[in-house]
């Protein structure tokens, strides 16, 4: 006996305790803590000075203000489409407009994927145009969808040439709005301004489609001269595209 009244006048006290938590961390739970919110409000409640019409008045704004932010992405959406729809009826008849669906943000500047897929006609190889000019080409399709590799990707290369001098070279994706044109010539006749469209030998993508233009260029890089080159696209914001049917040579 002496034994357990020692042990119990050490450790009585903490035993006791413990049992409350427990009994406490029971109730708790069985009651979703509602005894605890219940509380919380009791005690703030003197810290709520506001009257029930302030607080809907409040709220009415909220909403107010939330229709106005809708209305002016509406008209920013309907901004866009109508300068779309004047784009669109300047294409061919067999032009397919199509919405963009998906994008990655850690392939932002890279693909892009549309709604429109092989039920539209849609195959791998057609070339993809915006307002601006060129976007990319279709590399893979679905029944509803379709993945396009962007002109800015820096695995893309497109064929181009300075609309002023006709002075061939290629295009490379920077993973931005400024891609480089590596020229083939050691001493190309271009300067900054000129504008840049596609190539006419260029396998994948028809002749004359507008692609950027000449920002600065230098004629010391090697292995051949370059020139940064600001694409008329504005590919970080597309929300709409149109392909073009297209056969490569």
């Amino acid at each position: 006996m002496v034994i357990i009244r020692r042990w119990y006048d050490r450790y009585g006290s903490k035993l006791v305790w413990a049992a409350v938590a427990l009994g406490i961390g029971w109730f708790l739970r069985q009651t979703q803590g509602a005894p605890v919110l219940e509380l919380y409000y009791w005690v703030t409640r003197p810290l709520q000075s506001e009257s029930p019409e302030l607080l809907e008045q409040r709220l009415t704004n909220g909403r107010i203000m939330e229709l106005q932010q809708r209305v002016v992405e509406l008209e920013r959406k309907n901004a866009q489409l109508q300068k779309l729809l004047g784009y669109f009826e300047g294409q061919e008849q067999e032009a397919i407009a199509a919405p963009i669906i998906a994008r990655s943000a850690d392939d932002w500047w890279k693909q892009i994927v549309l709604g429109r897929g092989s039920q539209d006609g849609v195959r791998e190889g057609f070339v993809v145009t915006g307002i601006g000019g060129l976007i990319g080409r279709v590399v893979d399709v679905t029944p509803n969808t379709s993945r396009v590799l962007l002109v800015s990707d820096p695995t893309s290369r497109v064929g181009a040439r300075v609309s002023r001098t006709g002075t061939m070279g290629v295009i490379i994706g920077g993973s931005s709005r400024i891609a480089v044109m590596r020229f083939f010539e050691k001493v190309p006749n271009v300067k900054p301004g000129d504008t840049i469209s596609t190539s006419p030998v260029s396998r994948l993508f028809p002749d004359a489609l507008p692609i950027g233009r000449i920002q600065s260029v230098d004629l010391q890089k090697g292995p051949a001269p370059e020139a940064k080159v600001l694409l008329t696209v504005p590919i970080n914001d597309l929300e709409w595209a149109v392909i073009h049917p297209y056969e490569s040579k």
